[in-house]
C-alpha cells in the first residue's frame, strides 16, 4: 500500500449513476475531502453520467447543495469553487450505444483539453449490479477503454459483486473478456476504515503481537457487524438478498482474511491478496449437516430501540409480509491451516440490533491457575484485544491487574487507544482512501476475481440449505436485541459467549 504519493495522478473520474444516492452521500463528499487535503491533482475533473438530462451548471448547483448536507461545514469556499469548476454532466439512456457514449467521448476530449489532463480515466459504476457488464462493455465498445500512449483506464464496481457463485463467475468472465484484471477494482468501503487498514500495521508492524497471533495462544475470534437501522427503504433489494449475501462474502470475509492471513512478502497489492485468498481457501466447507448446526439465521420482529417502537421486518416497505429472508446471520468458521487449526472464528451480522457496532475480538487462552491456588482469586481475567471498526475507531487491550489492598485479588482493566483522541477527528466517508488508491493504481484494498469467487463458494452451501429448509420460527428476535437465542447457543455449546457492545 503506497504512501509515497501525496497527490494522485492527473485523471478524470467518470461516474455512472451520478444523480444517485451513493454519489451525493459518499462519492462527492469523499472527493471533496481529498481536494481539501491536497490529495487531488490540479489536473483533475469529474464527468457525471445519469439517465436524466440536465446542464452541467444545474448538476453543479445540486452538487453544492448535497455537499452542504452530507459533507458538513467545510469553510473552504475557494476549494468548493475549484471543485465545481471541474465537474461536468451528461445524461441519456444507458442502453443507447451511440448518442450517450458519443456525448461522453466528446465531453472527455473537451475536459482533457480545458484542464490539461492526460487521457487517464476511471469509470465508477454507482449503478445496479445487473448493469455492470452492459455498461462496461459499452464503454469499451466505444473506444473509451483503450489504454494508449501510456494512459490508463480503470473500472470501479460497487458491491454486491454477483448474487451467488454462478453469477459472480459469469460477471468475472464477462469483464475479463473485455478488461484486464489490473483494470478492475471491486470496491468494499469497509476497507476504507482506518482501523481495518491498521490491522496490517498492528499485526505486522509490532513485534509483541505476531508471536502470539496463533493457535498456541488464541482461544477464539469473534467478528461482529451490527446495524441499528432496518432496511431503510431498501426492502425490495434486501428481500432478495438477506444478511448473509449482503454482508458475509464481502465485508466480513475481508475482515476474516486480514485478521487471519500470513505475513505477505511485501505490501504490494497481489502479495497481500495472495495471502487473503489462502485464508479463504483454508476455510472448511459447509456440509449440509454442518450448515444446519453452525449457520444461524434470524429475522427481526417489532421492538424498541432507544425508547422508540420500530416495526418488524415483515412490516417494512416493499417487504413480503410472509418473507423468509434473514436479517441476521451467524456462522462458526474453521480455518484448516497450521496457524489457526482448532481456533473457531465466530462471525455475525444483523439489522435492528441495540447499537451500531463493528468489531474484531481476539480472545486469548486462559493463563494457568496453579500460581494463584492459595489466594482468594476465584477466576482469572482472560486477555483479549478488541479492534473497534465503527462507530468509534480504536483498539482496546483487556487484561487483569491486582486490586490494591492486602489480599491478592484481580480486577479487569482496559487499556484504550482511540483514533480521535490520538490523531484528532477527520471527516471521512470511508471512500477517500479507496478513491485515492484507484487514482494511483494501488489495488491492495480491492477484491480480486479469485477472492470473490472463493468467498461465494464458502457461503453457497449455506444458502442452498437455507433455501431447501425454510425457517419455521421467523420472526425470531425482537428489534433492539442481539439476535435470536440460537445465536448464543452457537457459542455456549463450546463454553463461550458473544462479547456484546455497550448499549
Amino acid at each position: 500500500m503506497s504512501e509515497t504519493l501525496k497527490t494522485a495522478e492527473p485523471c478524470i473520474m467518470v461516474i455512472f449513476g451520478a444523480t444517485g444516492d451513493l454519489t451525493k452521500r459518499k462519492l462527492f463528499p469523499a472527493l471533496f475531502n481529498l481536494a481539501k487535503d491536497g490529495h487531488l491533482s490540479e489536473n483533475f475533473a469529474i464527468v457525471g453520467v445519469g439517465r436524466q438530462e440536465m446542464l452541467s451548471e444545474d448538476f453543479r448547483d445540486q452538487m453544492v447543495e448535497d455537499l452542504k448536507k452530507f459533507a458538513g461545514e467545510n469553510g473552504d469556499e475557494e476549494k468548493a469553487k475549484w471543485f465545481c469548476s471541474r465537474t461536468y454532466y451528461t445524461g441519456g439512456d444507458f442502453d443507447d450505444d451511440k448518442k450517450l457514449f458519443s456525448d461522453i467521448k466528446d465531453m472527455l476530449r473537451d475536459v482533457c483539453t480545458k484542464h490539461k489532463i492526460p487521457e487517464n480515466f476511471f469509470f465508477y459504476m454507482a449503478i445496479p449490479p445487473d448493469l455492470f457488464a452492459n455498461v462496461a462493455q459499452k464503454v469499451v465498445k466505444n473506444g473509451l477503454g483503450n489504454e494508449e500512449n501510456g494512459n490508463w483506464r480503470r473500472f470501479i464496481f460497487e458491491k454486491p459483486f454477483g448474487h451467488d457463485l454462478d453469477s459472480a463467475k459469469k460477471l468475472n468472465a464477462h469483464l475479463l473478456r473485455i478488461l484486464k484484471e489490473r483494470q478492475i477494482y471491486r470496491i468494499d468501503h469497509y476497507l476504507g476504515k482506518e482501523t481495518v487498514q491498521n490491522l496490517l500495521v498492528f499485526r505486522f508492524g509490532n513485534s509483541i503481537w505476531e508471536p502470539i497471533w496463533n493457535r498456541n495462544y488464541v482461544d477464539h475470534i469473534q467478528i461482529t457487524v451490527a446495524e441499528k437501522l432496518g432496511v431503510e427503504g431498501r426492502g425490495g433489494y434486501y428481500d432478495t438478498a438477506g444478511a448473509l449475501r449482503d454482508m458475509v462474502p464481502n465485508h466480513i470475509f475481508q475482515l476474516v482474511t486480514l485478521t487471519a492471513m500470513e505475513p505477505p512478502v511485501s505490501f504490494e497489492a497481489d502479495a497481500v491478496r495472495d495471502e487473503q485468498v489462502k485464508v479463504l481457501q483454508a476455510i472448511k466447507p459447509f456440509s449440509p449437516e454442518v450448515a444446519l448446526r453452525d449457520a444461524i439465521r434470524g429475522q427481526y420482529d417489532q421492538g424498541e430501540i432507544g425508547g422508540e417502537r420500530v416495526p418488524g421486518y415483515r412490516g417494512e416497505e416493499s417487504v413480503d409480509p410472509n418473507s423468509q429472508t434473514e436479517t441476521f446471520a451467524a456462522l462458526k468458521l474453521s480455518i484448516d491451516n497450521w496457524r489457526w487449526a482448532d481456533v473457531p472464528f465466530y462471525i455475525r451480522t444483523g439489522k435492528r440490533m441495540p447499537t451500531r457496532h463493528s468489531s474484531i475480538i481476539i480472545q486469548f487462552k486462559k493463563a494457568p491457575f496453579v500460581l494463584f491456588r492459595e489466594t482468594p482469586i476465584e477466576r482469572l481475567t482472560t486477555n483479549r484485544i478488541e479492534i473497534h471498526i465503527q462507530p468509534d475507531e480504536g483498539i482496546t487491550l483487556h487484561f487483569g491487574a491486582k486490586i490494591p489492598g492486602p489480599l491478592v485479588r484481580m480486577g479487569a482493566v482496559d487499556m484504550d487507544f482511540n483514533y480521535v483522541d490520538h490523531f484528532g477527528e477527520q471527516l471521512s466517508t470511508g471512500y477517500e482512501r479507496l478513491l485515492f488508491d484507484c487514482m494511483i493504481g494501488d489495488a491492495t484494498l480491492f477484491q480480486r476475481a479469485d477472492m470473490v469467487e472463493t468467498s461465494w463458494s464458502i457461503v453457497s452451501p449455506v444458502l442452498d440449505i437455507w433455501s431447501a429448509v425454510p425457517p419455521r420460527d421467523f420472526p425470531n428476535y425482537p428489534a433492539g436485541t442481539w439476535g435470536p437465542a440460537i445465536s448464543d447457543e452457537l457459542l455456549s455449546r463450546d463454553g463461550r459467549a458473544w462479547k456484546n457492545a455497550p448499549e
